[in-house]
């Protein structure tokens, strides 16, 4: 797509985008937004930062309108509204977002705080939002959307803070063994495997926009194939549950 035709035509609304617009729809209650609102305002210069900064501009790109038209569209799966339903649902996503935020409202307040910091910080270098290979093939973008997964996976990948963290390891146990499964890359492959492992983020993807710094303590060792289990669909397991499969999954053999 040419940057002339990335400006006429607007991007699909994205993950990120129906959390912030589900945030502000229960601020609203599921009311209509009145007129000049400044909270839709807000939201829709919020979103088209997110977009032009990646190279999408346009007239009507997240105005006001279409901000208020989606909220309305999210009014369609609420239940309360059931008899009274805003406009017809826009898309399978919205029902995602709205399941996986369902009885979560505080949740939802910090994934979407996460989400506008994150924004406003400008963190998202141009193409990180729109390029497929931001993520691998075998990982899914967190229920959080897809800012923080980007985000969450940066703080995994310095170079500097996995390779102390290994140091960190070898210094108090004498092996860099996963934390999920026990895996150790040394004793199945001898000196091939040495300091082979991958570190895995475990804070919430709601704290990252507020770390300036991200102490050894935020991560965990895991084997490859671990790591990619933690990712592979939504909701991603934490080390303790991914453990617990294991456990589970060799006893049943």
């Amino acid at each position: 797509m040419t940057e002339t035709e990335k400006a006429k035509r607007n991007p699909p609304w994205t993950r990120d985008e129906i959390i912030l617009a589900l945030d502000l729809y229960q601020k609203l209650e599921g009311a209509w937004p009145s007129e000049g609102n400044t909270e839709v305002q807000e939201l829709s210069n919020t979103l088209n930062s997110l977009w032009r900064s990646q190279g999408f501009d346009g007239a009507t790109l997240r105005n006001p309108n279409g901000v208020k038209m989606k909220l309305m569209n999210l009014r369609a799966h609420d239940p309360a509204f059931k008899d009274r339903a805003g406009l017809k649902a826009g898309n399978r996503l919205e029902v995602e977002v709205w399941n996986d935020f369902a009885g979560q409202p505080e949740h939802l307040r910090e994934t979407a705080e996460a989400i506008r910091q994150a924004i406003a910080a400008n963190t998202l270098s141009p193409t990180d939002y729109v390029k497929n290979d931001a993520l691998s093939m075998e990982e899914v973008e967190a229920p959080e959307g897809r800012i923080l997964t980007v985000l969450h996976h940066s703080r995994e990948r310095s170079r500097k803070i996995v390779q102390a963290k290994k140091k960190d390891v070898l210094a108090k146990t004498g092996r860099l063994a996963c934390e999920a499964c026990g895996f150790d890359f040394v004793e199945r492959y001898g000196d091939r495997g040495q300091g082979f492992i991958e570190c895995h983020h475990i804070k919430p993807l709601s704290d990252l926009p507020n770390e300036t710094k991200t102490r050894l303590d935020d991560l965990a060792l895991v084997c490859a194939n671990c790591h990619r289990m933690i990712h592979a669909q939504r909701p991603w397991m934490n080390i303790e549950e991914l453990s617990n499969l294991v456990y589970s999954v060799q006893n049943s053999i």
